[in-house]
């Protein structure tokens, strides 16, 4: 399969560079699902003809003439939870841990079933909004209880394995590239048995296509945990089975000197380096961060989630300055609502400029960065996803800037993360296949999995036995 498009206001985003690769006109030949070559102006005679260089030859492409519309690359959504997708508007009167019991509180009576219809929902939603890769945080096999004293309450029973293996299957069936996040429910059990569960769980995603299932990781919960070597285990199972680890961590601004004193648990563990993300990164101090970009962690931005659960502002620009590898992630459908990434761009930018009052602190082509290759780099996925360039998968977006019409392009690259949005999106490519479009989702699941969220998460609360309000 092969397909040139046409007539593109390219934007590429390349590696090793901070200028976002602008290209007023030009063409981009995807063969089997991969960028073959990207060029300016008129695509090559021999290029329309089946050939992307004049040694190689196939059948001629299909062309998408996109008529002046932006081409960029798909966006990676470094923080994500898509299970979460039917479960919009709970929580809005509380920060972070009371938001958790109303929405997470839900998800306690949900079945493997539930997880799955309610994953592969989320999935469809974010590639209907033009997020072709994410970061996937599965909900626990150990369900949610309250937050007292900075750790979880209660010891809650686990349920099967199968409640985290179908939220693996929910996003493959999407056709959505994830890495799969899966929590080690560490106050569960010995150390063997819960690296031995956690293993089972790696296995199932490893199974999967390498080019959707993009790796395994660890949702990170020392924040959470009463275990004093929680961090200790964390770091086993990275090394033991090759996983990188994300933590939700100095998130909330509720008891912060408690929060701030567990980074010492990661530090000391070990934990340190290119494979430890840390997520939301708020409550933070200088030395912190000094610590963290020293040992080569990176952080994972929640903007518009830190914004809808008054969690505060993180430092990004700081954390940039030091060295710090970024990546702008959606979070919840739970807590950003529309999962709009040009949203969730902008909050970012108007944030760190109304927290600095510098307008330089952020800038439309970092935000974008941020959202696209940066949240590749940080996933350890660039080498594939993030941005548009030959030999990566070819999964990018179509935007006309003149449906509706935002006015004359004076800074394309500018106009595009300020100006455009949902309303200009007009396709979603994954592989160089369309998956979305103006009308909706592609996918022959699409409708199925509407109609089991409406009737199956009301029965969820049924079982619950209240309304999560």
């Amino acid at each position: 399969m092969s397909l040139l498009v046409v007539n593109a206001r390219l934007i590429t985003v390349p590696a090793g560079t901070d200028d976002p690769g602008y290209i007023e006109r030009g063409w981009m030949l995807v063969i089997d699902g991969r960028i073959a070559a990207i060029g300016e102006g008129d695509a090559p005679a021999e290029v329309r003809a089946g050939a992307a260089d004049a040694a190689s030859a196939a059948s001629a492409p299909e062309i998408l003439d996109v008529a002046g519309s932006f081409v960029a690359p798909g966006f990676v959504s470094s923080h994500s939870h898509l299970f979460t997708s039917g479960l919009r508007g709970l929580g809005v009167a509380d920060t972070l841990y009371g938001w958790c019991d109303s929405m997470l509180g839900m998800t306690s009576a949900a079945t493997p079933e539930d997880v799955y219809w309610s994953t592969l929902h989320g999935a469809l939603d974010f590639l209907g909004n033009g997020v072709t890769t994410a970061y996937n945080f599965t909900d626990p096999l150990q369900a949610w209880e309250s937050m007292v004293d900075g750790k979880r309450s209660g010891t809650a029973q686990l349920r099967q394995l199968e409640y985290h293996t179908r939220q693996a299957d929910g996003a493959r069936d999407a056709g959505i590239r994830f890495v799969d996040s899966i929590g080690m429910d560490a106050t569960a059990g010995s150390d063997e048995e819960i690296l031995e569960r956690f293993g089972a769980s790696v296995a199932h995603t490893r199974t999967m296509d390498p080019d959707f299932a993009l790796g395994a990781s660890i949702m990170g919960q020392v924040q959470w945990s009463p275990r004093p070597d929680a961090a200790e285990i964390e770091v086993e199972a990275m090394r033991r089975f090759g996983v990188t680890n994300q933590a939700h961590f100095l998130e909330s601004p509720e008891a912060i000197p408690l929060q701030q004193a567990k980074f010492a648990l990661y530090r000391d563990a070990g934990a340190l380096g290119p494979d430890m993300m840390f997520g939301h990164f708020i409550q933070t101090t200088d030395e912190i961060i000094e610590q963290a970009a020293a040992g080569g962690a990176s952080m994972s931005w929640q903007p518009a989630s830190n914004g809808r659960l008054a969690s505060g502002i993180a430092l990004v620009p700081e954390m940039l300055a030091k060295g710090m590898k970024v990546g702008i992630g959606l979070d919840d459908q739970a807590c950003t609502d529309v999962s709009d990434p040009w949203q969730n761009m902008r909050t970012g930018l108007f944030m760190q400029r109304a927290r600095t009052k510098d307008p330089l602190s952020m800038m439309p082509e970092q935000v974008l960065r941020l959202h696209t290759l940066g949240g590749a780099e940080i996933l350890g996925v660039d080498d594939r996803v993030g941005s548009l360039e030959a030999g990566k998968l070819a999964d990018f977006v179509v935007v006309d800037p003149l449906v509706p019409d935002i006015g004359p392009l004076w800074h394309p690259v500018r106009s595009y993360v300020l100006a455009c949005g949902l309303r200009n999106l007009r396709g979603v490519y994954v592989g160089g296949e369309l998956v979305a479009n103006g009308a909706g989702s592609t996918s022959p699941l699409a409708a199925e999995a509407s109609a089991r969220i409406h009737a199956g998460l009301p029965l969820v609360a049924e079982r619950l036995g209240r309304h999560p309000h």
